[in-house]
């Protein structure tokens, strides 16, 4: 059951609007409003709704949960309401019906996963983002874009595979599909496959590729979307079956150290940005692996505030790309003046990034790292640190900088930015700092009771000293980090030798066996080929003609009879008429006679 008194689904909400798109005039202000409905409806519905177990259905003699609602999954659906709100409302100035499709679609996938209650229910909507995300790339209508959308989508069909494969071998093993939490110490290989599809969504370094590739290619309200929600996604699954497995709190560090690295030599905002996703997703995947309430509380918190400033972010680059036709900074600078607003709500995201107290990155963060401490992962905790260092480094100091203050005056021709564009801006913002200096705003809604208190004035001194250092870092050497036009390969290289090796392994050997036969062919078969064609035409004249040409011989005689015959007299007509009729008398007596 999808509705009833104390739940209403929200994917279906973002389903039928998908559906009713054919038939809504988007270049029309009434038919573009009607697509904040079905967020403003899931924002109410995830208020409301009460926790339990919803649309149960026994399929296969398999029990399926389309809804099960508890504190985890109703803070990622409260996040994803607000921002499939927020990013609606960037979009509207779009009248394109099938990027708003796709984009609903999307959204509606993410939702279904975080209601599933059974893995079956969860892939079905799992592949469902995979298909409308690829979308969102394709529709930005581009050779690059084309080529960028076929590669996530393959490597997202390898995630699929993998996802696949465990709940059957699972269900195989145990009867049963129910998504819950799996103890690390009697792991199964279906579960380890699970988690492998689990970690391909979610960027787990060396995974993670296809995500700086295909981000920075997607349509500008595309990336909005896209940086919401398939890695929290693959952070609420993780949450909720893999909590304390400690090889994720390795690669969750990894992640957070690798992503900023990469960052930091980038050219290309939405790209940078991107790397800054496998960056802070890592911290997530970090809590989540150490598995004590604190890390995950800071990873959930991490995850509801990641969604807000890294929309924020994107939408900000996405207002620069609009405008000026590029998102290089090395073709931007000099515009502070010409967009102060949108300069001004991309550093309340940026500071938001980087911990900045007061600001929602600081209340989350804080909370994953000291958590990592308190439970003797000093390395980690270091580790994290130094990753926020070079996060506050790129993000919030060297991405505006070289976009809005690096030169006197740019004399690019800037396009008008739709006001839709800055309100949703400007929604985002307000909802980083109001949670930044409120956090129980966000703290009572995370699945376990919250004991960490953000702001005393070691973190707060601490956390303005390492953001003061690394501002006066950057002064000194701003010169020799300036970005240059080019783009740095990642671990994509790897896949790129693979993928050419593959193609070579397979195409050799089948051009060697189409030399051979093409030998072989022009031997022996032309060979037996020209033989058969002689004998056909042998049979063809000899046997064919023969009985072709005497049938028509024997026609042309006949006719030639029968012309004779015609004489036009009477006498001659009476004369053969008693010749037919004593034949015809003849064959009866004949027949008769023998008893036939």
């Amino acid at each position: 059951m999808i509705w009833t008194t104390d739940f209403l689904h929200p994917a279906w909400l973002f389903i039928a609007l998908a559906l009713a798109l054919p038939w809504v005039k988007l270049e029309k202000p009434r038919g573009r409003y009607l697509l904040l409905v079905p967020p403003v409806v899931a924002m109410i519905a995830v208020l409301v709704m009460n926790h339990g177990t919803y649309g149960q259905i026994s399929y296969l003699g398999a029990d399926l949960v389309l809804g099960r609602v508890d504190t985890l999954s109703v803070v990622f659906a409260s996040v994803f309401a607000i921002q499939a709100l927020i990013g609606m409302i960037y979009s509207l100035h779009l009248a394109d019906r099938a990027h708003q499709a796709a984009a609903s679609l999307y959204v509606a996938g993410a939702f279904g996963c975080v209601f599933a209650g059974d893995y079956l229910t969860l892939f079905i909507f799992w592949e469902l983002m995979s298909v409308a995300s690829t979308c969102l790339v394709w529709l930005n209508r581009c050779e690059r874009s084309t080529r960028a959308g076929f590669r996530y989508f393959m490597f997202h069909t390898l995630g699929g595979l993998l996802l696949l494969g465990g709940l059957l071998l699972r269900w195989q093993a145990t009867g049963s599909l129910a998504f819950d939490p799996i103890d690390p110490a009697a792991a199964q290989l279906y579960d380890w496959l699970i988690l492998g599809g689990f970690c391909v969504n979610a960027a787990v370094v060396p995974l993670h590729a296809w995500l700086p590739d295909t981000y920075p290619e997607a349509t500008v309200p595309g990336a909005v979307f896209m940086c919401a929600f398939t890695t929290k996604t693959a952070v609420y699954v993780l949450a909720r079956a893999f909590a304390g497995f400690e090889i994720l709190a390795v690669a969750g560090t990894i992640m957070a150290v690798y992503g900023v690295l990469y960052a930091s030599m980038e050219n290309n905002a939405r790209r940078i940005l991107s790397y800054h996703i496998v960056s802070q997703v890592g911290y997530m995947v970090a809590g989540i692996g150490i598995g004590t309430t604190m890390t995950i509380n800071g990873a959930v918190a991490h995850a509801y505030a990641h969604i807000l400033y890294k929309g924020l972010l994107f939408m900000g680059t996405g207002c620069l790309l609009h405008a000026a036709g590029t998102a290089n900074l090395d073709q931007l600078g000099g515009l502070v003046r010409r967009l102060p607003w949108v300069m001004i709500l991309y550093m309340v995201g940026a500071v938001s990034i980087s911990g900045v107290p007061f600001f929602n990155g600081f209340i989350s963060k804080t909370m994953t790292i000291h958590g990592a401490v308190e439970h003797h992962h000093q390395i980690i905790g270091l580790l994290l640190e130094v990753a926020a260092v070079g996060t506050f480094l790129s993000v919030g100091i060297k991405l505006p900088y070289f976009a809005f203050f690096a030169k006197d005056d740019n004399p690019v021709v800037l396009k008008p930015i739709p006001k839709n564009m800055m309100v949703a801006m400007a929604i985002a913002a307000g909802l980083c700092f109001l949670q930044g200096v409120y956090p129980q705003m966000l703290y009572r809604m995370l699945p376990y009771p919250v004991e960490y208190v953000p702001y005393d004035t070691w973190k707060v001194l601490q956390a303005l000293l390492l953001l003061g250092f690394t501002g006066l870092g950057f002064i000194l050497v701003r010169r020799t980090i300036r970005p240059h036009a080019g783009r740095n390969l990642d671990v994509d290289a790897l896949y790129r030798v693979i993928g050419r090796g593959l193609t070579t392994a397979i195409t050799r050997p089948l051009a060697a066996i189409d030399s051979v036969w093409t030998t072989v062919y022009r031997v022996v078969g032309l060979r037996v080929l020209t033989g058969a064609s002689r004998m056909a035409g042998i049979f063809d004249r000899k046997g064919i003609d023969t009985v072709v040409d005497g049938t028509a011989y024997t026609v042309r005689n006949t006719g030639r009879l029968a012309v004779r015959m015609q004489t036009g007299r009477l006498q001659d007509h009476l004369a053969w008429m008693m010749v037919l009729a004593l034949l015809v008398f003849a064959v009866v007596w004949w027949v008769a006679d023998i008893g036939i």
